[in-house]
């Protein structure tokens, strides 16, 4: 578990492919300090697990799987990363809960500068947009963001300086992919609104239903 709050930006120093899957070596600053081997690291929002470490190199494996729904296996030598320890019992929990289990890719459609900060907006597959709502929680490149702005296939975010200087998303332009997690929460609730048939329903169950057809944020599909 994370909390979408970047500590540093890490840098590829090689992307291998194999067989089946692909070794990543990043190099990292104070957190290679503390990393251990079996340790989660989440790399640009996608939870990873520490398989070596040699000084400052920290190494990963990576899945077919976390190479087909990420944009890891784009990495060249020298791009930064976002890096982010896994989440102690004891740590402060800055941002929202991020599992690192990357929803999809997006690519930014555009980014301008308003004032000193960001606006953003990113391209994103229905999966995602429709669990996203205003003011609610996304994760994107694992930074854990607030969302504007949502429509079908698109949402917009604000980057504010802080977060631009230390954050890949910073230096990211246009055209660029980035990893989507929608939040935790927001994926529960749809699991929860769209399950099948009203058989398996309790009566609390329908009645939620009910309030939330009667309140609009849900339409009636009959």
């Amino acid at each position: 578990m994370f909390t979408g709050i970047i500590v540093e930006l890490g840098e590829a120093a090689s992307l291998s492919r194999k067989q089946s899957g692909a070794s990543l070596a990043i190099a990292a600053g104070a957190l290679a300090k503390d990393a251990a081997l079996g340790d989660s690291i989440a790399i640009n929002g996608a939870c990873l697990t520490v398989v070596s470490r040699h000084g400052n190199i920290l190494s990963f494996d990576l899945s077919d799987e976390t190479l087909r729904s990420t944009n890891l296996g784009q990495l060249k030598p020298g791009d930064r990363v976002n890096l982010e320890p896994s989440l102690k019992a004891d740590g402060k929990l800055g941002g929202h809960f991020v599992t690192g289990h990357v929803d999809a890719v997006g690519r930014i459609r555009s980014k301008n500068l308003v004032g000193n900060t960001f606006e953003i907006t990113v391209e994103a597959p229905e999966k995602v947009t429709g669990l996203l709502v205003e003011k609610g929680s996304i994760a994107l490149d694992g930074i854990s963001l607030t969302v504007v702005d949502v429509s079908e296939d698109a949402f917009s975010v604000v980057i504010i300086p802080h977060t631009a200087r230390l954050t890949t998303i910073g230096f990211k332009s246009a055209g660029a992919t980035v990893n989507l997690e929608a939040d935790i929460i927001g994926k529960y609730v749809a699991r929860f609104l769209n399950r099948k048939g009203d058989s398996g329903k309790t009566g609390s169950d329908r009645s939620l239903m009910k309030s939330l057809i009667e309140s609009g944020y849900i339409k009636d599909a009959e």
